[in-house]
């Protein structure tokens, strides 16, 4: 640094050189700290999961978190109203910090994805076993039996299950994706009476 301050005071070409060499300087280190520094402007919003939440959770905004990411880290169908989102049922378990996307909400997407069927319908059961119902998770594959042992729906999908919550309610809610066709009956068996699934 001495040298180079001795440089600066010197006329002619050393000067010119001991210059050139200090705007270079300058110009690494304006580049490194460009390279490093993060560019909100090119970050987008997205949802994330404020806390670990279980399958089943109508989401409330304090279940919510608005943060910003690079857009190559935000999947999608990604999420970005926290007032949209809220009252939305969570299908699957969600940890903190996980992506809240369209498919991860009960709706038309996420049964389409859960059942791999483009006509595939959901349908709420209400299951009086306890014991059964805790056996199942999103995912699993169930057929639908009436009391009568008549099999309603085979290779049903489950896409959530949810505890009853309040006193009135009778049993565990499962929603179930079915094709289209079997939907109807299903729903309308599962008014009239109690089914139960038994798991493939």
């Amino acid at each position: 640094m001495p040298q180079l301050l001795k440089a600066l005071r010197t006329k002619g070409w050393v000067r010119t050189v001991a210059i050139r060499r200090l705007i270079a300087v300058a110009l690494v280190g304006l580049a490194l700290f460009l390279a490093w520094r993060p560019n909100h402007a090119t970050e987008a919003q997205m949802l994330v999961a404020a806390h670990d939440l279980a399958p089943g959770t109508t989401l409330s905004t304090s279940d919510l978190k608005l943060v910003r990411a690079p857009p190559s880290l935000i999947p999608r169908g990604a999420l970005t109203d926290v007032q949209a989102a809220a009252g939305q049922v969570l299908a699957g378990v969600a940890a903190a910090g996980e992506p809240i996307t369209s498919a991860r909400l009960l709706g038309p997407e996420n049964t389409r994805l859960t059942a791999g069927s483009p006509d595939a319908a959901a349908v709420p059961i209400r299951l009086a076993d306890e014991g059964v119902a805790e056996l199942l998770v999103p995912g699993a594959r169930v057929d639908i039996v009436a009391p009568d042992q008549t099999v309603l729906a085979s290779a049903a999908t489950v896409v959530t299950v949810r505890p009853a919550r309040r006193a009135h309610e009778q049993g565990w809610l499962v929603v179930v994706a079915l094709p289209g066709h079997a939907a109807p009956r299903v729903a309308a068996a599962s008014l009239a009476r109690e089914v139960t699934v038994t798991l493939r």
